[in-house]
């Protein structure tokens, strides 16, 4: 069929109409007509792929990548950096009204990130050559690269322009050995994080099962990345591990050094990252007490000691706020340490009359938004200022449309491109109670 592109959707699609229904397609730009194969239908939304494209956008251009349509890690290297940050504002001032009813019409703080090597941490599947898209090698060799878009099919790479050089100069070295078979087949997925300089890593290694001789294979990693301070093997099946290595690195930031184990989450672009901590601090103000709830290893806690007499830091996971603890001790500060789900402190705090109403609350939740409850409770402990980090605008209009009805007003919105040449989108608002 033949589709007029009428604007760039969340998720990376361009979104048209044709026959009453709603046809989303990748690769495109607002205002282009292409020809169009319908690739899946459901009840009244139809995704297509391109096969000719009759009106190109004069925004578009060259991409730099050679994988880039097949390859599932980029979105936009077919769109200018200025316009990917364009297109970004649009759709999310577009969420916020249409699923939070929150018309926003301020201004909002583009952060921009330079668009290449930024990425500190990757992923690569890794499956037997010949397989789900792998390269031909012998048959004990296996191909490594990213799944397809929307699938769980293997596209092999050679290259990738988003990721820092050294995970570069590592992938590379990963893909000559598993070409020449001298790793296991059982080798399914291998996950480096880069330090802030670029030179030392976290390996995970996760396999189908563990290999009987674990230390011969930690040892085979070593030699061919002498880079990795650690590195860890996995078999999630069978809930096994093997440890080569402290289990974490070091990341400074802001004159601090941050503990990151091989488990714990931290923020990805090695560029935007501490002038976006520096903007959530600045949007924290100052005061008695702060709560950094989904506190993860403590990247902002650990500013928010410098303007708050009391802080409180939240994680529940365990490997992370293991990474929470030690980072808050070697801060010289007092942080108390939560190791719990937010809405369970909360619901703890609010039950304690005597213990007053925090000046602020920082969030950093998951994609999934704040779990259940959390607005509520937020609501009902009534700090004066609440900061909340994002990485998906559908589930901040949502959460931010609960806060609003419980008396809180949208101040200011950062977007921080975070993740260039995608669809992702991260944010930070600050919302400020009514007196």
């Amino acid at each position: 069929m033949q589709v007029h592109i009428e604007k760039l959707v969340y998720g990376g699609e361009g979104l048209g109409h044709a026959n009453g229904e709603a046809i989303f397609v990748p690769f495109v730009l607002a205002e282009e007509d292409a020809e169009v194969e319908v690739v899946e239908r459901k009840k009244k939304l139809v995704r297509g792929s391109v096969t000719r494209l009759l009106k190109p956008s004069p925004e578009r251009i060259a991409s730099r990548c050679p994988h880039f349509g097949t390859c599932g890690g980029c979105d936009y290297q077919h769109i200018s950096y200025d316009e990917q940050l364009r297109i970004k504002e649009a759709i999310l001032r577009e969420t916020l009204k249409r699923i939070g009813r929150i018309d926003w019409s301020g201004p909002i703080a583009i952060h921009r990130s330079p668009p290449w090597e930024y990425r500190n941490r990757a992923q690569w599947k890794v499956r037997p050559a010949g397989i789900d898209g792998g390269r031909s090698h012998t048959d004990s060799a296996s191909a490594i690269g990213y799944f397809r878009a929307r699938s769980a099919a293997l596209c092999p790479i050679e290259v990738c322009s988003i990721i820092s050089p050294k995970l570069l100069e590592t992938f590379t070295t990963l893909r000559d050995a598993l070409a020449t078979g001298s790793l296991p087949s059982t080798v399914r997925e291998i996950e480096a994080f880069a330090s802030q300089d670029d030179r030392e890593l976290l390996l995970n290694i996760t396999c189908s099962s563990m290999p009987r001789s674990r230390e011969t294979l930690l040892h085979k990693f070593a030699e061919l990345i002498p880079s990795a301070k650690s590195i860890l093997i996995q078999d999630l099946a069978a809930n096994q591990m093997a440890l080569r290595g402290p289990g974490f690195i070091q990341y400074n930031v802001l004159h601090r050094s941050l503990r990151v184990a091989h488990l714990s989450f931290f923020q990805v672009n090695r560029f935007l990252l501490e002038e976006m901590a520096t903007t959530v601090a600045r949007l924290a103000g100052d005061g008695e007490s702060a709560f950094d709830l989904y506190a993860g290893v403590g990247l902002f806690t650990l500013l928010l000691v410098g303007n708050f007499s009391n802080v409180h830091a939240v994680e529940a996971d365990p490997v992370s706020a293991r990474d929470l603890e030690i980072n808050a001790g070697a801060s010289g500060k007092h942080i108390a340490i939560h190791n719990q789900p937010a809405n369970v402190f909360l619901n703890q705090w609010k039950r304690k009359q005597a213990t007053g109403a925090p000046d602020v609350v920082v969030v950093d939740p998951p994609r999934s938004g704040l779990d259940d409850g959390v607005a509520e409770e937020l609501a009902a402990v009534a700090p004066r200022r609440i900061v909340c980090v994002s990485c998906d605008p559908a589930t901040l209009a949502r959460d931010l449309a609960k806060l609003s009805s419980k008396g809180y007003t949208l101040r200011e919105i950062h977007l921080f491109d975070m993740f260039p040449q995608t669809y992702h989108i991260e944010s930070a608002t600050l919302l400020e109670r009514a007196p």
